[in-house]
């Protein structure tokens, strides 16, 4: 048939539709439903709505034998038909339709009526059922077959039919990514036509109903040949909600199954091969899919699964789906084919690395072309695959959700949620390889031992690049599952390598902690980014020895509003009397006070997150609190308990609490430091320095020159705070790094699509990114937000952009060489030196809403031009 436009009431004329078994799930989420609910709501009834293509294959006979109790309806002249290309559209259709023949069945008037009786746009219920979603054999009525699904022994199949069309007796059905999605579509359309019936009544559920039926139009499409549909699938499929890599393969290893000769492979293995592809990829679903709240990563999983079972090679991130497809391809089933043959990366047993960059180079392949050592592509090759990937489904979810593990050991549990809290990063693969191939509890924990102690020295403290030393450890994790080697080995280059490195991460760490004193908001320890699980470590290492108050990693790793988890001690801008005559010594001395406050010694972790009005309390009122809304240190975490032993607050502790915390550091961590080293890292030496102390201040609160300092200093903090938390929530990105404590900068992920960062050169502040968002600190007394550009080295693709911009909104300000342009500035509020944070936060939140409004417009512009000038 040619390409031909039907609606929905002619395609299910005689038809039976089955989704493939290479065809993915139900991938629709809200922002699809959103827009397909828009069309057709805003359809009139005298117009017709293009749907889109629908391409179909008509199934020969021998194609349903696995139809089982649905062929009576074939013998009863149905085409069945299989949806190569439109299934996600299609799907939608029918859960709709579903949850309208369901709503007009609940209202009042028809709650007593049979299907017969009850009429929906002059067709009766019972036959709008029977049309388009499932009639039953009779004379018994036993049989149900449906008009569309999935083919069965699908997990999809049983939820559309269990709970979407709501036929009893469901049994266990197991949730999957797609299963979510067929969920929420649901929930979806019951609210939506609920609205629609409060606002139209009756008469609108049926204009609803006539308009999906009869105006939304499909460009149908009827394949006739085998090797089109998988050609098609991968091509079609390319638009609108895009194929994963997983899907992509999925498709091409059924197809391979296809088209061997009956000699290689007679229809018996055929069918039995693809069902191995089949539950192999039910079971990765299943697996990926687990965690309802946090769904794993299909394409992830594939890379990973191809660093372990294949040649690890990093030209380019898409470099393991190009091997794939190439592997997995028709022309290696039928032809011989010329390679060369690859030099593997050096192994980790055979030679040491000496990588002094601290960097993984590109690995090159050398050798020489041969026509004669690849064979053809054997079934067995793809049978041993797609098995593999099935087995290391379940190890590889265990090390996101370890302590959800029904095999894992307490300790092994223990070592791999350490390792996600640590950022595991590249070792994920061998972690997973590690839980398929070893058996011995005493070697896997020994390994990941080895793993976070490396990640800690060489990351944590030696700030090495992310990817240092990846190779040598990917490579590690396909020797250790193909038998080549055995974990202790791995586990002993491990140690040896982080031993060698330890001098260099010492001082790495201290002239990164340096910086982070000098630089942006000079918070010295509070802003190194393992902070939190330095400390969390700190805390487990006191409840491990006092057996009380297991530590909650939650609370120290969530980001709130108005709240704070790790405390400075001494707080950062110290206003009260008690703090000032406490450090009276140094309260004039910025630097001082800036490193006293930043002290690791000076950082105290909160069994319980308190307002941040309340950091500047005396040390005695932190203790034990006249306050009901703050819990004391008395009652709080190991480590308050333990600051709470204290009398008082000073320099010295603060010096002695941070020798403490680095003696732990060095045996947590096997890691030796001199006494200058550690002398060094308190960064606070200088209490030491034997300087006459004045005499105490007088009990007064009266305006002194550090005052208005403190105060500038508390509003940066404040500033810092909000955007954290914007940050943490996804809507912001903070740019630590470029932030003062005169400013606080960010961009967002919407401008920063239409005005990306470059590769090669820097703004006039010195990033990739030309623009920012900045929250300016007028010493204390005003807040101001604003969008700033950069013109210094600007490269052409955004001279375009900043050009069209300025077009649009006349910028301001400006540095010569510099071209800093602000076209967005909201007029500055004043801060009243009484002002409480939960107000400053109010009109953080305003101005933000208004930058924000501005983005809305100038994103909007932009992209309305970029549309208008391709002619579209």
């Amino acid at each position: 048939m040619a390409n031909e436009l039907q609606a929905l009431n002619s395609l299910f004329q005689n038809r039976l539709f089955r989704i493939p078994d290479y065809q993915r799930g139900y991938a629709w989420q809200q922002p699809q439903l959103v827009n397909f609910w828009e069309d057709l709501n805003n359809l009139q009834m005298d117009r017709y709505h293009y749907t889109g293509l629908l391409s179909l294959k008509l199934l020969e006979g021998k194609e349903t034998v696995n139809w089982g109790n649905d062929l009576w309806m074939v013998d009863k002249g149905f085409k069945p038909c299989h949806i190569v290309d439109g299934q996600q559209r299609l799907t939608t259709f029918i859960i709709l339709l579903n949850e309208i023949i369901n709503f007009a069945c609940s209202l009042e008037e028809n709650k007593e009526k049979s299907d017969e009786d009850i009429v929906l746009g002059n067709e009766t219920i019972r036959e709008i059922k029977a049309k388009y979603i499932c009639q039953k054999r009779p004379p018994q009525n036993i049989i149900t077959t449906y008009m569309f699904g999935y083919e069965t022994d699908n997990p999809s199949d049983k939820y559309l039919r269990y709970k979407v069309f709501n036929e009893p007796n469901s049994g266990e059905i197991n949730d999957t990514y797609y299963t979510k999605n067929l969920k929420t579509a649901k929930e979806f359309f019951v609210n939506n036509i609920e609205a629609l019936y409060g606002e139209e009544g009756i008469e609108g559920l049926i204009r609803m109903y006539k308009k999906l039926t009869q105006k939304m139009m499909f460009n149908l499409h009827e394949i006739d040949d085998d090797y089109d549909v998988f050609v098609a699938f991968e091509t079609m499929n390319n638009r609108g909600k895009k194929l994963t890599n997983l899907e992509l393969l999925k498709n091409r290893l059924i197809y391979l199954t296809t088209i061997y000769n009956n000699d290689k492979l007679d229809e018996k293995d055929k069918s039995e091969l693809r069902k191995q592809v089949n539950e192999a990829w039910k079971e990765v679903y299943y697996q990926l899919g687990r965690n309802k709240t946090t769904p794993l990563s299909d394409d992830d999983f594939l890379r990973a699964h191809w660093i372990i079972y294949y040649v690890y090679t990093r030209k380019k991130g898409d470099d393991y789906i190009s091997f794939l497809l190439n592997k997995f391809s028709a022309k290696n089933v039928f032809e011989k084919k010329t390679v060369v043959d690859i030099v593997e990366q050096t192994s980790i047993y055979e030679e040491a690395i000496d990588d002094t960059n601290y960097d993984d180079e590109p690995l090159e392949t050398e050798g020489e072309e041969t026509s004669e050592v690849l064979l053809k592509l054997e079934p067995c090759e793809i049978a041993d695959y797609v098995d593999s990937l099935k087995d290391l489904a379940k190890y590889w979810y265990d090390t996101f959700f370890p302590t959800e593990s029904t095999i894992l050991s307490d300790k092994e549990k223990l070592w791999i949620d350490r390792l996600n809290r640590i950022g595991i990063g590249y070792f994920r693969p061998l972690v997973t390889v590690a839980l398929s191939k070893c058996t011995v509890e005493e070697e896997k924990v020994a390994l990941f031992t080895a793993i976070e102690r490396f990640i800690f020295v060489c990351f944590r403290l030696a700030n090495y690049r992310a990817n240092y030393q990846s190779t040598v450890y990917y490579a590690a994790a396909r020797e250790l599952y193909s038998g080549k080697i055995k974990a202790p080995k791995i586990t002993k280059n491990l140690n040896d390598f982080t031993d060698e490195n330890i001098q260099y991460a010492i001082s790495n760490f201290m002239t990164h902690i340096e910086k982070k004193f000098a630089s942006g908001m000079k918070e010295g320890y509070y802003s190194w980014s393992s902070l939190k699980y330095f400390l969390y470590e700190y805390e487990y290492s006191l409840w491990k020895s006092t057996g009380v108050k297991k530590p909650s990693w939650e609370l120290f790793s969530k980001s709130e509003k108005d709240k704070v988890s790790i405390e400075h001690i001494l707080p950062q801008a110290p206003s009260k009397w008690y703090w000032k005559n406490q450090f009276r010594q140094f309260i004039q001395n910025e630097s001082e006070m800036v490193a006293l406050t930043g002290s690791l010694g000076n950082l105290l972790p909160l069994a319980q997150s308190i307002n941040s009005s309340f950091q500047n309390d005396s040390f005695d009122e932190k203790k034990n609190p006249t306050n009901s809304n703050r819990r004391g240190y008395s009652s709080g975490s190991n480590s308050e308990i333990e600051v709470a032993k204290e009398d008082a607050w000073d320099g010295c502790r603060i010096y002695n609490r941070c020798l403490h915390l680095l003696s732990f550091m060095e045996r947590r961590w096997s890691i030796q430091m001199t006494q200058e080293q550690k002398e060094k890292l308190t960064f606070v030496s200088f209490v030491n320095d034997g300087r006459i102390i004045p005499e105490e201040l007088p009990k007064t609160e009266v305006l002194d020159s550090t005052q208005s300092v403190n105060r500038s200093m508390h509003l940066a903090k404040v500033f810092m705070m909000w955007a954290s938390v914007k940050d943490a929530d996804g809507e912001i990105i903070l740019d630590r790094e470029n932030s003062t404590q005169k400013f606080t900068r960010f961009t967002t992920d919407v401008m920063s699509k239409v005005y990306p960062r470059a590769d090669e050169a820097n703004s006039g502040w010195n990033t990739k990114n030309f623009y920012f968002y900045e929250i300016v600190n007028d010493a204390g007394r005003k807040i101001q937000m604003k969008f700033a550009l950069s013109g210094k080295n600007l490269p052409d693709n955004l001279r375009e952009i900043s050009d069209r911009i300025a077009q649009y909104f006349p910028t301001r300000g400006g540095k010569t060489g510099w071209e800093f342009r602000c076209p967005f500035i909201i007029p500055c509020t004043d801060i009243p030196a009484d002002m409480s944070d939960e107000e400053i936060y109010s009109i953080l939140d305003d101005q933000y809403d208004q930058l924000m409004r501005f983005e809305s417009k100038l994103v909007s512009i932009l992209q309305g031009e970029n549309h208008d000038s391709s002619g579209e």
